[in-house]
Parts: structure tokens; sequence; C-alpha cells
């Protein structure tokens, strides 16, 4: 599983993830100042409905009157900016070694398939219908599986305050998976805003980041050979 692979410098401008994180940013700002009900419109109009998109019929209706793109669009809808904040800072942790790897194009489409992939597993497995499944929660565990698959034994280097003191340390980029486990079930209990976390879409998110992972590995090693030269 990429045991060959490790996070390494390469002298390349990286795009994809600072792209993705103005434009999250942006969208909930966006948002922000309009009047709560012109938000709750938003989210009614760009994020994802449940109850569809279980059979051949609702897949014509939503690609005949494009709602389809909802499972794209939801992806920069946030219901708070604690939501926001968190899927930005594991975008950072996580992204930028992938894409250094990955490379843009190659990053930004995993981004994009793996969370509306995860948004599909939303709509399928919540039985309520109507209810709205925004976030970039799953696109971001897409991310997270990526760069498990990319670099199962590498170590990310964190700032951590200790005491007056801020600490420079490396831990195992497992420890940080497990740490973004534990927000997203803090934000499935932190009230009516993050009540309906939708976990069979991160569990999906996660699934495909390692299997897209897995079937671009050779895409992926040929672009680091050219990328070191030979």
């Amino acid at each position: 599983m990429f045991v060959g692979i490790r996070p390494r410098q390469h002298r390349l401008i990286l795009w994809a993830t600072p792209l993705l994180f103005a434009t999250l940013w942006l969208s909930y700002v966006i948002a922000a100042l309009r009047a709560p009900p012109g938000s709750i419109a938003a989210a009614l109009d760009w994020g994802v409905l449940t109850g569809g998109l279980d059979s051949v019929d609702a897949w014509r209706r939503a690609l005949a009157d494009g709602s389809v793109l909802r499972l794209f669009s939801g992806l920069f809808l946030h219901a708070d900016w604690i939501h926001l904040l968190g899927n930005l800072v594991f975008l950072l942790i996580f992204g930028l070694p992938a894409e250094r790897t990955m490379g843009g194009g190659r990053f930004l489409l995993l981004f994009l398939l793996g969370g509306a992939f995860s948004n599909l597993a939303a709509v399928l497995a919540i039985d309520a219908p109507d209810r709205v499944v925004i976030g970039a929660s799953g696109a971001v565990s897409a991310l997270i599986g990526a760069y498990l698959a990319l670099f199962p034994g590498a170590r990310l280097g964190v700032v951590l305050p200790l005491g007056l003191f801020l600490q420079f340390v490396r831990v195992p980029a497992f420890l940080l998976i497990g740490m973004w486990a534990l927000l997203q079930v803090g934000f499935a209990y932190s009230g009516p805003a993050f009540g309906a976390v939708a976990w069979p879409a991160h569990i999906a998110g996660f699934v495909f980041g390692v299997l897209f992972a897995l079937l671009t590995r050779a895409a992926i090693a040929r672009r680091l050979r050219r990328s070191r030269g030979y």
C-alpha cells in the first residue's frame, strides 16, 4: 500500500488546496452575511436533500433538472463556523502533502468526486426525506483516506501549546485521524446544527479516498518519477 512512497518536498506550486480553502471560506462568509432566513434558503437551494436518487427514475429527474449538482454544491455549505473550521484544518493537514504527491488536478478530482460520493451515501442511508446534507466532511474524509493509503507510516509535524510555550512535535498521522474522528463525534452531539451528522457519508468518503489512491497508484508513481527527473 504505497510502502515506498513518502511525503517529500517537491519544487512545485500547490494550487488546489489553497483554492479549495478559499472557496470553502468565501462560501461560508457569503452565506453568513445574509439574514438567517436567507442562509436557510441557501442550504435548501444548494444542499443535498435526502429521500431521492434511490431509483432510475429519480436519477433521470435529477439529471434533467440539474439537481444532481447538489451532490457537489452541498460540499461548500456549512452549518456553523466550528463545522467549517474543523474541515479547513484537516484540509490543510492532509491536503497539502496529498496534493504534493498526487498533483493538483488529481487532488481536486478526488475532493469533488469523493465528496459527491459521500453525499450520495448520506442520501441513500438517511431514511427521513427532505433533510439537508451540507458540509465538506465527506470530501475531507476522502482526502484522509487517500493520505493514509499514500503514507501509512507517516508522521506529521504539529505545534502544541505547552504551558506558556509552543512546542513543535511530530506525531503519527493515525493519531490526527483519530482526533478528526473525535471531532465528528462532537459535532454529532453539540446541538441541532450538528445533530444530523451523516456517518455513512464520512465512511463512504474515507473508503473512496483509499480506493482512489490505490487505483491511481501507477499514475502517481509516474508523476513522482518525472518530478524527480527520472
